[in-house]
């Protein structure tokens, strides 16, 4: 690594190495040490990331140099995400540059762009059927437009985030096009199985992702006289990472974003990585060794880097993703919260904070130099399946999914389900933020209040919990549900469209207007966003602590000694005092708090 480093970088480029080399040089043995090629593929491995290292730019090594002498610099409670599609945000990556503006009236920090490297030809999954790592999607945009995207983002003081997705790749991508052609050496970087024997083996323990637009795990492929592993869709292949060669060019990948200046990389369906038979093929213990081997690299080569693991699991194995701090064997520094996100929807719809209390105290404090990502919506569908711990009944999700999936008469919520034809399965959820708060289907000025309490309720929570804070593109103008999806075959199966409307340029216009729901909408949320960071205490790693209370609708968060949260999710008035939930501490304790109908209050002290 050291001999492909110019002579200016090799001092500090060891102390990382040899800082990071036990878990790596560990991590890969335990992988791939039985090999005999091992001692070779792995000089030839670190040979790469050094040329990659040694072509960062000099503002990126001044970067990662910054961000190495204060490893918690993402923690801080300024700092505010955003995502988008390219093509519904700004059109194109030059198009994005004209909405830098927006992102910082709100005081974003990070701006996650939904898949933007070359798709799938045809079908391709909103992009994350990628066809090549290394390519921009032609359709929005040049290698140059990527650099000079990178450049205004930085100079604004915001973060790209890209995703990176390990699990599979197009039917389309170089490498499986070479297996089907024949290249022994490409097959390998792909689970193919000539007869069915051991995938209907696989099946008996594998679920299902889209049981209903693509049952089972497997398909098969003419041209290789083979069945091919495909969690997701017939069309993405999942990758092969006991296959070294692999991971060597996700790494290659990886990298070479970063020195396009990507900062941060969603790392999407981490979960699924690794295959055994006999288990569900997720969280396997090799999954996170292959993170912490990616951690190892950023630290050694990027260590301005962020990884994000897009790990969609129950509360009790999401802190996993963050590896082992006190064995030195890190592996992501952002994670999903996506129980909290599921669990705030659950408490709207029961009037019942007790999913939400559950999930927060079953809540480890973060790790050093680590951040949730707390969030409301995203582009991807409310599970209510990560709350089956919590809930402990499959009859209570299924309640809450047909609660915003259509299937109760009282509800306020304008969701669709998803995945599901079954009239009391536990189905997933889409919609807008605004849609399944109530505001689309608000008749009168007195049904808009509640629903825009709601919404506040939620980005309250996402602001409040201790991580970082992440909007999705829209929500912060009300934006509502998008039905056009339905109007495109290739789209029409997959109701997640309907979250993921072009940027209303009208609702734009009307941000500054409290005439408009889109105004009322946006001051809100901007005067919530700029307390947040007038607040030290609510950075991620402050102190997070329950209160007692004997009302099942409040929930009372305090942050420290000096912040307290308290949230009405019933359409209820509650009125108490402090000392009736054990804040007797607090100046005026005796003192009688009145919060109206999902409404939500911040007390400093």
């Amino acid at each position: 690594m050291l001999d492909a480093l110019p002579l200016h970088l090799r001092e500090q480029a060891a102390q990382r190495y040899t800082r990071h080399e036990p878990v790596l040089l560990d991590r890969l043995r335990r992988l791939y040490g039985h090999r005999a090629d091992f001692h070779a593929w792995y000089a030839d491995l670190m040979g790469a990331v050094g040329a990659l290292h040694g072509a960062r730019s000099p503002e990126l090594l001044a970067q990662d140099a910054r961000r190495a002498a204060d490893p918690a610099w993402f923690t801080g409670e300024h700092m505010l995400g955003y995502s988008a599609y390219v093509q519904q945000f700004g059109g194109s990556l030059r198009g994005v540059i004209g909405r830098i503006a927006h992102l910082r009236e709100m005081g974003v920090t990070y701006l996650h762009l939904l898949p933007f490297l070359r798709p799938r030809a045809g079908d391709n999954d909103g992009g994350f059927a990628v066809a090549s790592f290394d390519e921009v999607d032609p359709a929005l945009g040049t290698e140059a437009d990527l650099l000079d995207l990178t450049a205004a983002l930085r100079g604004a003081g915001i973060s790209l985030c890209c995703d990176l997705v390990l699990n599979h790749v197009a039917d389309d991508h170089a490498w499986a096009l070479g297996a089907k052609d024949g290249d022994a050496a490409l097959r390998d970087y792909f689970h193919v199985f000539p007869e069915r024997k051991q995938p209907d083996r696989y099946e008996q323990t594998v679920g299902q992702i889209f049981p209903e637009a693509a049952p089972g795990n497997f398909t098969w492929i003419d041209p290789m006289q083979a069945w091919v592993w495909t969690t997701f869709y017939p069309f993405q292949w999942d990758l092969n990472y006991a296959n070294p060669h692999v991971l060597a060019a996700m790494v290659r990948s990886l990298l070479g974003l970063a020195n396009r200046g990507v900062e941060v990389f969603r790392l999407d369906s981490t979960a699924f990585l690794w295959k055994r038979e006999g288990s569900d093929c997720m969280n396997q213990p090799e999954a996170h060794e292959l993170l912490q081997v990616l951690r190892a690299i950023v630290e050694i080569a990027a260590p301005g880097v962020l990884l994000k693991a897009e790990a969609i699991v129950p509360t009790r194995e999401l802190p996993a993703y963050f590896g082992d701090a006190g064995g030195g064997a890190r592996e992501c520094h952002l994670a999903y919260h996506s129980t909290l996100m599921a669990a705030g929807w659950a408490a709207l719809a029961e009037q019942d904070a007790g999913l939400l209390r559950a999930v927060a105290a079953a809540t480890p404090a973060l790790p050093p130099a680590a951040s949730w990502l707390t969030y409301v919506r995203c582009h991807d569908d409310i599970g209510w399946t990560v709350l089956r711990a919590e809930a402990r009944s499959p009859q209570r999700l299924a309640a809450i999914a047909h609660f915003y999936g259509g299937g109760d008469s009282a509800s306020f919520a304008a969701g669709v389900a998803f995945q599901t034809s079954a009239g009391h399965a536990v189905h997933g959820t889409n919609g807008s933020a605004a849609a399944l708060a109530g505001l689309e289907t608000a008749r009168g000025p007195e049904q808009e209040a509640c629903a825009l309490r709601r919404l506040m309720l939620l980005h309250g929570l996402a602001l409040a919990f201790g991580g970082m804070p992440m909007l999705y593109m829209g929500d912060e103008l009300g934006m509502q549900n998008d039905h056009a999806y339905l109007d495109d075959a290739g789209r029409a199966r997959d109701t997640r469209w309907v979250q993921r409307a072009p940027f209303d340029p009208l609702r734009y216009a009307q941000r500054h207007d409290p005439s408009t729901p889109a105004g009322r909408v946006f001051g809100a949320l901007r005067a919530l966003l700029e307390r947040r960071r007038s607040l030290p205490v609510l950075a991620a790693d402050a102190p997070r602590a329950l209160l007692d209370t004997p009302y099942p609708a409040l929930l009372a968060l305090a942050r420290g000694e000096r912040f307290l949260s308290l949230s009405n999710f019933s359409a209820q008035p509650l009125s108490f005092r402090l000392s009736d939930i054990g804040a007797g501490q607090w100046p005026g304790a005796g003192d009688a708090i009145a919060l109206a109908p999902w409404d939500m209050l911040w007390l400093e002290r």
